[in-house]
């Protein structure tokens, strides 16, 4: 057989090693991966479910926010009327106290 020959088929068994290799490896990989995310019980899917839980019970929350703002506008009107009576009072004990 010629050299061209023999160059051919030394590289056809090298990428097929290196194929068959890299297939070993990805199962490997894959082996080690499968009970992060891969199962129902795994580390993922416990994560998603918090993930999921959170979102349910959070959904509520920008309804509620704008009910809230309004009740504390109507508290900081309120505050406002006890702040002036507040300084009205104030300021006619400071006259009380200079007679």
């Amino acid at each position: 057989m010629s050299a061209m020959v023999w160059l051919t088929l030394a590289s056809v068994v090298a990428v097929a090693a290196l194929f068959i290799a890299l297939a070993v490896f990805l199962i490997l990989i894959l082996r080690e991966l499968e009970p992060t995310g891969g199962r129902t019980t795994s580390f993922l899917a416990k994560i998603r479910l918090g993930l999921r839980a959170i979102e349910v019970e959070t959904g509520y929350i920008p309804t509620e926010v704008t009910k809230l703002n309004g009740g504390l506008k109507q508290i900081a009107g309120g505050l406002t009327v006890v702040d002036a009576n507040l300084a009205r009072l104030a300021a006619g004990l400071q006259r009380q106290e200079g007679r």
